[in-house]
């Protein structure tokens, strides 16, 4: 008897299925549809927030379930079983981490961070990239605080190190650093996947990204896959089973999964 399994994607989507520059994925637009219509379930796993990620699935032309905020909340885990509820937040809000933040850390280092809400709209529309509604898409944040360090890298762990006490992180990305609380990608899968196999047990896991903030979500995946970023190189990246391509997103994502669907199939 054939083993049916369900296959979940969970992908980052700057650098990684979107163009890095242009935020752009219609090469790979039509092979997304395809995986979905075969019944593969795509979940959108960023630091981007809730309203950028539907602007995303509206753009698809298809309503997926995602992880937004670095895995501060979970959306639509009931479009894969309907008893599965329709949200799930697994931070506290943005206010609430600031203000711990402004307790615990010296003047000095605070002194360090520039908080890009802060910025004028210029220098915010460089740093992300973005202009005008998308910008403000991206400034809609309600559970992670994006800012630039301007300190050493002596200083930057230090900041780690006493904001951890009281369960605050910095996740690095590839534009800024986010303050978040102490949830990421890897966990937000993680508590995702322990809700799905309530009512399909056997589920084969596949993680894409192309950044430092993604790696702990590719090592807890069944098949992790990284997408070709000029920072990195191989040797910086420490999982055995690595599904790798020499080719940026959005190409890059399609032959990633490419492989890994093969593997899973050979499996």
């Amino acid at each position: 008897m054939e083993r049916i399994f369900k296959v979940l994607i969970f992908t980052d989507l700057d650098g990684s299925l979107l163009h890095r520059d242009t935020f752009k994925f219609d090469e790979i637009k039509n092979y997304l549809r395809e995986l979905i219509s075969k019944g593969i379930y795509i979940i959108p796993n960023t630091s981007k927030t809730e309203k950028e990620i539907l602007e995303f699935n509206y753009e698809l032309g298809s309503n997926l379930p995602f992880i937004s905020e670095n895995g501060a909340a979970i959306n639509g885990l009931n479009l894969l079983n309907s008893d599965l509820p329709k949200e799930l937040i697994l931070s506290r809000e943005k206010d609430n981490l600031l203000n711990i933040f402004k307790k615990i850390v010296p003047i000095n280092l605070q002194n360090k961070c520039m908080w890009v809400s802060s910025m004028e709209k210029k220098r915010q529309s460089l740093i992300f990239g973005l202009d005008d509604e998308k910008l403000n898409l991206a400034l809609n944040r309600k559970y992670t605080i994006p800012f630039i360090f301007n300190g050493t890298k002596t200083e930057k762990n230090q900041l780690s190190k006493i904001i951890r006490t009281e369960g605050l992180f910095l996740q690095e990305g590839g534009r800024v650093i986010n303050l978040t609380d102490r949830t990421n990608k890897a966990k937000a899968l993680q508590v995702f996947v322990r809700f799905y196999k309530k009512y399909h047990k056997n589920v084969k896991t596949i993680a894409v990204g192309d950044n430092y903030n993604d790696l702990e979500m590719l090592k807890i995946s069944d098949y992790p896959c990284l997408v070709f970023n000029d920072e990195f190189t191989l040797d910086e990246i420490p999982i055995n089973n690595l599904i790798a391509t020499n080719k940026p997103s959005p190409q890059g994502w399609a032959d990633v999964i490419k492989m890994a669907l093969v593997k899973i199939n050979k499996n």
